[in-house]
């Protein structure tokens, strides 16, 4: 059997400006980055996208050892979708290095639904995600500058909110003392690494309009407090145009293509466990002014991903969604039912079955935002007719197709293609999971009970310390990002399948405020991972003929 990457070098990929130009993008709008990448002019759009575009979202019920395929389903998607003569463009996120290097892989698709280059997508790309690196650092290294030469602005260092990143695993560098080695080295305190994609300058980047919006929000970013207690900002360290100065050209979306010739725009790479975990708006913009459906995808289970991309990003583009994909495999629900992860390709119709409440309660709060839910079960070899059945014949409360776009690309997605555009043509309206007016407790509680269905949510005094502190500073109206596993609905992750009734406890409290939203972590998040015993790293070469192997 062939694997993702061996798929992917057997395409024949077209020359971007030939994907560009059946898109009638001018190619004084385009910026090469070798043959089959580009990226396109950040100004060739308007702030919204063109009337009538039709956004697709794509999420999943919460992520298992056994991979839910979701990418994978909407390369397939969006590739069906063309095949029907829609015109097509999918919009994702960028693959973060650790995850590559890590447990997870990268982030093109599977199979014959894949996004090529896949070996520059998932190595590199463009180099966005080294630029808002180097934004990010550049920041932390003027704050920590600015103390070092008379900290005229009275930073407090022991309440310094903002750490240095890097797009990578590294438990080592969560935390570290920094400065040491004399006076000559700075002032000695207590820091630590952030992986990038946890960055707040990645979310700043992601939840920006134009680059106006961008330095305006940059500025924003809160680094720490004043020893009066008031908040310093990377505009008072006058950071902010540097900053943006460093992602002008990283802000210009990325243009690629599917193995079968389809549009894709890949931009920005945000956790959704810890961050929003949506693309860029300038490149949700960009798709839509482009084509008519548009294919995105937020990030883990649609308990993260999608009540992020709803409550924060929908707010902020003021885009309602014209249907939900919601993807499901039968192995992900065995194992939510209890079965044991080495069994999962044998048949075990018990455990499917006590699995499904995991998938049913997606659906649940799907339709309680308003939306129209279409489960697609990504097809596994391993699935039995048996199972299959009896997946698509329960009572779930949403229309369930059987996808088979990792084996057959584009044509086996065409019945779930055709489910969306129909269900794209009825009314949808976004209702949001809370009102912004609300103070943060309150907004935290009503995702807590409303999306996850805990009884109780508690607040450790840190988190209540921190909450009055920015409700004080002004900061009580902004959405909340919630920060939790994305194994389980609740803030333990071996909770599986949909537990209910269950108490929450909110550990932190952040303030992210130039992107605009307030973080708010429970249960043992790490905004830093680590790599795992046997890494992804230990299988990827390369050999003399610049032949990438090992990459999935």
């Amino acid at each position: 059997m062939r694997t993702d990457i061996e798929i992917a070098q057997s395409a024949k990929i077209k020359p971007i400006m030939e994907i560009a130009a059946k898109f009638d993008i001018p190619a004084s709008e385009m910026s090469p980055y070798g043959h089959y990448k580009a990226k396109v002019r950040n100004q060739y759009k308007s702030a919204k996208g063109k009337a009538g575009a039709k956004v697709i979202l794509v999420t999943a019920i919460n992520p298992t050892p056994a991979g839910e395929g979701k990418t994978t389903t909407s390369v397939g998607l969006g590739d069906a979708l063309s095949q029907l003569g829609k015109k097509t463009v999918i919009c994702l996120r960028e693959p973060s290095l650790g995850p590559v290097f890590g447990m997870k892989g990268g982030a093109a698709g599977g199979g014959n639904a894949q996004i090529i280059p896949m070996e520059d997508l998932n190595l590199h790309f463009t180099g966005d995600l080294h630029a808002i690196t180097a934004a990010h650092n550049l920041l932390a290294a003027m704050l920590d500058n600015h103390m070092y030469q008379g900290n005229k602005l009275g930073i407090d260092p022991r309440r310094i909110t903002f750490r240095r990143v890097m797009d990578m695993n590294d438990r080592q560098l969560r935390f570290a003392i920094t400065g040491i080695g004399g006076t000559i080295n700075g002032n000695p305190r207590e820091d630590g690494f952030d992986i990038t994609a946890a960055s707040e300058v990645m979310a700043v980047f992601c939840l920006s309009t134009s680059l106006a919006d961008l330095k305006k929000n940059l500025a924003g970013i809160v680094v720490g407090y004043s020893n009066k207690g008031e908040p310093i900002t990377a505009g008072d360290l006058e950071a902010a145009g540097a900053m943006a100065a460093l992602l002008k050209d990283a802000f210009d979306p990325n243009l690629v293509q599917t193995m079968e010739g389809t549009p894709a725009i890949i931009h920005g790479g945000p956790f959704a466990n810890i961050a929003h975990g949506c693309n860029t708006i300038a490149a949700t913009s960009l798709a839509m002014e482009l084509g008519d459906y548009v294919i995105t995808e937020a990030g883990f289970g649609a308990d993260l991903g999608a009540e992020k991309f709803l409550n924060i990003k929908c707010r902020r583009m003021g885009l309602v969604p014209a249907a939900v994909v919601l993807v499901a495999t039968i192995r992900a629900l065995k194992y939510h039912g209890g079965a044991d992860k080495n069994s999962l390709g044998e048949e075990n119709l018990e455990a499917l079955e006590k699995g499904l409440p995991n998938l049913t309660r997606h659906i649940e709060n799907i339709k309680n935002f308003g939306l129209n839910p279409i489960v697609a079960i990504n097809r596994f070899p391993t699935d039995t007719d048996a199972e299959i059945s009896l997946l698509q014949n329960a009572a779930l409360g949403a229309e369930c197709i059987l996808s088979d776009v990792h084996a057959k690309g584009g044509e086996g997605g065409l019945e779930l293609a055709e489910a969306v555009i129909k269900t794209a043509e009825k009314p949808a309206e976004l209702i949001h999971s809370y009102n912004l007016n609300a103070p943060i407790r309150a907004k935290i509680t009503e995702v807590a009970k409303k999306v996850y269905r805990a009884s109780s949510v508690s607040f450790t005094d840190e988190a209540a310390k921190a909450i009055r502190t920015l409700e004080k500073h002004g900061f009580g109206g902004l959405p909340v990002c919630m920060a939790k596993t994305q194994y389980s609905f609740s803030d333990n992750a071996k909770l599986l399948g949909a537990p209910d009734n269950f108490p929450l406890t909110i550990r932190q409290v952040r303030l992210s405020a130039g992107a605009g939203f307030v973080v708010a972590i429970t249960g043992t998040m790490m905004t830093m991972p680590g790599l795992p015993k046997i890494p992804a790293a230990n299988a990827i070469d390369i050999d003399d003929d610049g032949v990438i192997s090992g990459l999935f």
